[in-house]
């Protein structure tokens, strides 16, 4: 019983965080902005600063140009997004990065970006701002931009975009006995089950999973909101690190297709939905893949400007820099061509 209820814990543990974790890394404190217009603005807004790591969250921003917020998963960080906003950087769009404790209610974390949104948009003259999140980042950025929840946005002028990649809409399969153990699973764990859940956990403990009203009751899109592009992934089969024969040493599967789908979600009027075969890590990139897919959407949805052709050699360099520049493996360097 002892080692069952062991390996139960074990199992909890990995399966309820569905994260990665990103080396520490001095270069994530900073990233190259020489493309970008020149600021004239300086906030200090909580919750909101520029996508590094870098302790002064400062945010420098030119007020007369749309600003892309991003939005990590569990266990993230701003410097999870430094690759992809030094991408940004370079067809000259500016970002910030929203921070919060992925163990606090995903209602609270959500509230959170809702205010900082608020508080941004105050400071813009261009109020258009894009919102993107991935994985657990996905339900809270959503979250933050419907009507019926407690202190929603309030802002009317503001012109928002939603982006969402691989966010468990349907809540997390691996965190239904969170949600509704059976009698079985409560006898096993000596009636352990949710007080295990939370401290794996935290307080997003029950709203993970499919029996919640956060899942159940997704709420409608702000009015603000003119698009909601909804990137589901189909990662099956997928692996996020192979070894030196290379066999797959750990998947790139993260969540179903089903774990994406939610159908209020899915049925709005302003939703484009994609699906994509891709890993859940694969698609916002790591230190050993390009998000090359990931690009070429946001480049075909407007999310990403196109890249100029007389630049283009420039990109793919700045791309092996970011994404492959510590990997001894240089076969996707020597092929890569993102598709535009």
């Amino acid at each position: 019983m002892q080692r069952t209820f062991c390996a139960l814990s074990l199992l909890m543990l990995l399966c309820l965080t569905g994260c990665s974790t990103t080396p520490n890394d001095p270069a994530l404190l900073t990233y190259d902005q020489s493309q970008l217009p020149p600021p004239d603005i300086s906030l200090s807004i909580p919750g909101l600063g520029p996508c590094t790591d870098n302790p002064d969250r400062t945010l420098h921003l030119n007020s007369q140009q749309p600003v892309t917020v991003m939005v990590h998963g569990c266990h993230g960080s701003t410097g999870r997004f430094r690759a992809l906003a030094e991408v940004m950087a370079f067809h000259g769009q500016q970002t910030a990065c929203f921070t919060y404790d992925d163990r606090d209610s995903l209602m609270v974390s959500s509230g959170q970006l809702a205010n900082s949104l608020d508080t941004l948009s105050a400071q813009l003259d261009n109020k258009e701002i894009t919102v993107v999140g991935h994985s657990q980042g996905a339900l809270i950025a959503r979250k933050a931009l419907v009507t019926d929840r407690p202190n929603p946005v309030q802002d009317k002028k503001m012109n928002l975009r939603l982006v969402t990649i691989s966010g468990p809409f349907s809540g997390i399969a691996s965190a239904e006995q969170c949600g509704s153990p059976t009698p079985f699973m409560m006898a096993l764990t000596l009636g352990l089950v949710r007080p295990l859940c939370k401290v794996v956990s935290g307080d997003k403990w029950f709203e993970i999973t499919s029996a919640s009203d956060f899942i159940r009751q997704p709420g409608e899109l702000l009015g603000q909101v003119r698009t909601h592009l909804k990137i589901d992934t189909d990662e099956r089969g997928t692996c996020r690190r192979f070894n030196d024969a290379g066999t797959c040493v750990e998947s790139d599967y993260v969540f179903s297709l089903d774990e994406q789908n939610q159908k209020p979600v899915d049925e709005a009027a302003v939703l484009k939905k994609v699906e994509i075969k891709a890993g859940h890590v694969e698609i916002v990139g790591d230190y050993r893949v390009v998000p090359v897919k990931l690009i070429s959407l946001f480049q075909q949805y407007g999310i990403l400007n196109p890249t100029e052709a007389d630049r283009s050699a420039a990109f793919n360099r700045l791309l092996v820099k970011l994404y492959l520049a510590d990997v001894s493996n240089t076969t996707q360097a020597a092929t890569l061509d993102v598709k535009r």
